[in-house]
């Protein structure tokens, strides 16, 4: 079975919920045991991003710490 990328895979979603995609960057830092992802968007689309009460953002969390389960990292997005 392949490696899921989670880059990539974050960076999809967040593409998917934005007006203006190309200001969409994730970065990666790796951490020995965890992996922090940064969410960079347009200020326009941060709301959009976090949605109501968070439920956007704990969405994406909870389909990253799911897609990472196989690697046994502790994974954590961060919305700037």
């Amino acid at each position: 079975m392949e490696q899921i990328d989670l880059k990539s895979l974050i960076e999809i979603l967040v593409k998917a919920l934005v007006d203006n995609s190309d200001a969409v960057i994730v970065s990666e830092q790796d951490q020995g045991q965890s992996v922090t992802y940064e969410v960079t968007v347009d200020p326009d689309d941060l709301a959009r991003v976090i949605g109501k009460q968070g439920r956007v953002a704990n969405a994406l969390r909870t389909v990253a710490k799911a897609a990472a389960i196989k690697s046994q990292k502790n994974v954590y997005v961060k919305i700037l």
